[in-house]
């Protein structure tokens, strides 16, 4: 019996590695930086090119179009990828300036699909760096001329930081969403990169040169491509840099119901990549000893929190019904203990330093309600897994 004690702990402490994981990379994320660092806002000759891949954005692209060109700077160029659209996307983005690309392959769909025909579009005529704005995002003044020069200078992709926003008077649940976003999209890539320097892509806001992005695999229909693309140059050397000065962002759905079904695409994504492309990052950490494999390792084995604290809560409620029974389970009920009073202070720790403009500290105590308003997006994920394009329904539809 001693062994089944032993074998529970064991399992008990696998299950609580995530909110360790999860608290160091909030005590070494520590504060966010008040003040842009010193850096020009481009370098002179640099070319770059900036794909926005947009599935029926029709009128909802065209704020990113006008946020981007202001930017564009001699030789620079923006190209719209119209993916299977069946409305009037590609008209509207060619009347606001941009390059257009229209792509009609129903069989095929999905956004690494989409970049790979950016990237073939501009095979001609190659920028030194590409960056990628998903059609409903907007970036902050002189992003495109910042994060091109510092992908230039590194020779490194560069994620830079990307954040969601609720409406103002938004109700509790959309603003425990802007705050688990904070958590995933600014505390723990700070916390990876300034323990390991290297951060997970995501997507939008993500810039590479052009000798990195005119090789990678993108015509794929992973639902992370963002993620797996990441995790594809860490593994050949070329781990991301996080750039905080420059953000892009884009607005929470005011429907509550379609952010969750938006929240859920990203969440399938990454359970899809953690149980795809962990093991590979372990390994080739364990054997090259690489601080940057290690942190995205780190990073990725915490699963989304909802799904986390539902599994912990259960696991410690279970833990503690057998341990009234048998004293064998004790040992696994103190470990899982352990475990939650990890994740509850990684949890308020990101609070205290990011959050407590979005939430009061009485609506933070009423984060495990909205873990299980998300008990759905695993059911579905268990059941019937996401795969291709899903666009999000916009407030005008």
């Amino acid at each position: 019996m001693q062994g089944l004690s032993i074998g529970l702990a064991a399992v008990a402490l696998a299950l609580s590695v995530p909110a360790w994981a999860l608290l160091v990379l909030t005590l070494r994320a520590g504060r966010r930086p008040s003040s842009a660092e010193a850096h020009p806002t481009g370098s002179p000759g640099l070319r770059a090119a900036v794909l926005v891949p947009a599935h029926n954005e029709s009128r909802n692209v065209l704020p990113t179009i006008a946020c981007l060109l202001p930017q564009m700077r001699s030789g620079d160029r923006l190209v719209v990828i119209a993916d299977n659209c069946s409305d009037d996307t590609a008209a509207l983005a060619r009347d606001a300036g941009a390059q257009v690309i229209e792509r009609h392959r129903p069989d095929l769909r999905g956004k690494g699909y989409a970049l790979a025909c950016g990237v073939d579009f501009l095979r001609t005529d190659p920028p030194d760096v590409v960056m990628v704005v998903d059609a409903d995002c907007t970036v902050t003044a002189d992003a495109v001329a910042r994060v091109a020069s510092r992908c230039a200078e590194t020779a490194r992709p560069v994620q830079m930081l990307n954040l969601m926003h609720a409406a103002p008077g938004a109700g509790v649940r959309l603003r425990i969403l802007e705050f688990a976003m904070v958590v995933k999209n600014l505390v723990r890539p700070l916390g990876a990169y300034r323990l390991g320097g290297a951060c997970h892509l995501m997507g939008t806001g993500m810039a590479l040169p052009w000798t990195l992005m005119s090789s990678a695999q993108l015509a794929t229909g992973h639902l992370a491509e963002d993620m797996k693309l990441g995790v594809d140059l860490a593994l050949s050397g070329h781990p991301a840099h996080f750039y905080l000065d420059a953000e892009v962002s884009s607005a929470f759905p005011e429907d509550a119901q379609v952010a969750r079904v938006q929240k859920s695409r990203w969440e399938h994504g990454h359970l899809t990549t953690l149980r795809e492309e962990l093991p590979r990052l372990l390994g080739a950490g364990l054997r090259t000893r690489s601080s940057a494999l290690g942190v995205l390792a780190l990073d990725l084995l915490i699963p989304p929190l909802a799904l986390y604290v539902l599994t912990l809560g259960l696991a410690f409620a279970l833990a503690i019904g057998a341990s009234l029974a048998s004293s064998w389970f004790i040992p696994a009920c103190a470990v899982l203990a352990l475990g939650a009073l990890a994740l509850i202070w990684a949890v308020l720790l990101a609070w205290f330093r990011h959050g407590q403009h979005l939430l009061s500290a009485r609506e933070l105590l009423t984060t495990p309600l909205y873990a299980l308003w998300k008990l759905p997006v695993y059911v579905t994920y268990a059941l019937r897994r996401r795969s291709g394009w899903v666009r999000t329904k916009r407030k005008s539809e």
